[in-house]
């Protein structure tokens, strides 16, 4: 079930939770440079790789983020580093950290900005939930894990540190400020140049966008959806497992997934669906 060649077990350490805390308070995105190795993340591409050509072979497979720039979600069975990414510990302390002990693995995909891909609209990708407006408490986590060594030239992902308490009452949606409030976020804005083995825990509730991508190559993007008991982000997503896979999971993963257990895969149709990011 493991592979041989994650750089996690340097970092079978304890973390400084203090700080995973406050980097979540007040940025809303934190980092740990080198948690897996470049061997490691070469397997992953070469997963995301045929799982990209399988999603875009059928209707529903692949949705748009914007021109060319796609989203698919994938079962865990996809990647051969599944375990590996989760059971991180990092991942599990951060996880635990902000989102409680039990929490739930709802999610896995990755988010691919082609050549050509053009600036996103300022966004959040689901409204804020009363947890997180009036209880000033994150009930959900994304991680990102680039495949590639990110370049300007790449369309990097940016971000506006602190602006997951906006309450988004007058947003489109509830996700899409307003563009008078764009000022505000690029006058806060950080683009982040992540290298092969670094991974990144966001809230998803923290204002960001894409941008152009101008050079000649794909950046995908693992992305890893977390939750806390109750945050129902769960109906977005349609992760499940065989029953053969769910037996050889070390129990300590098992016990972080609720999916559905399955004689058989269905193929995933996206549900994901954020239109403001698909009109462009």
């Amino acid at each position: 079930m493991r592979t041989e060649v994650t750089g996690s077990d340097q970092f079978d350490q304890p973390f400084d939770v203090a700080a995973i805390r406050h980097g979540l308070d007040t940025d809303g995105i934190i980092a740990l440079k080198g948690a897996f190795s470049a061997e490691w993340v070469r397997q992953l591409r070469e997963d995301i790789d045929v799982a990209f050509e399988e999603a875009r072979s059928r209707e529903g497979g692949a949705v748009g983020r914007g021109p060319n720039r796609w989203y698919v979600e994938i079962h865990p069975e996809a990647l051969r580093g599944f375990v590996d990414l989760v059971d991180h510990p990092w991942v599990r302390t951060v996880c635990e950290t902000v989102l409680g002990r039990d929490y739930t693995i709802v999610e896995v995909g990755f988010d691919t900005p082609f050549p050509g891909a053009k600036v996103q609209p300022w966004h959040r990708d689901f409204p804020s939930p009363s947890e997180t407006t009036d209880e000033h408490r994150l009930t959900s986590l994304a991680f990102n894990l680039t495949t590639v060594d990110t370049t300007d030239e790449m369309g990097p992902f940016e971000v506006a540190p602190g602006t997951q308490w906006d309450r988004g009452d007058d947003f489109d949606h509830e996700m899409f400020p307003p563009e008078s409030m764009y000022p505000r976020y690029e006058a806060r804005a950080e683009r982040k140049y992540p290298k092969v083995g670094d991974i990144s825990a966001r809230s998803a509730l923290t204002i960001h966008r894409g941008t152009p991508n101008a050079s000649s190559v794909a950046r995908p993007v693992l992305v890893l959806g977390v939750d806390a008991p109750g945050a129902g982000n769960d109906a977005h997503h349609d992760l499940a497992v065989t029953k053969a896979y769910w037996e050889q999971l070390p129990e300590r993963v098992r016990e972080h997934l609720s999916c559905p257990v399955v004689d058989e895969l269905a193929p995933i149709s996206q549900k994901h669906d954020i239109e403001g990011l698909v009109m462009g």
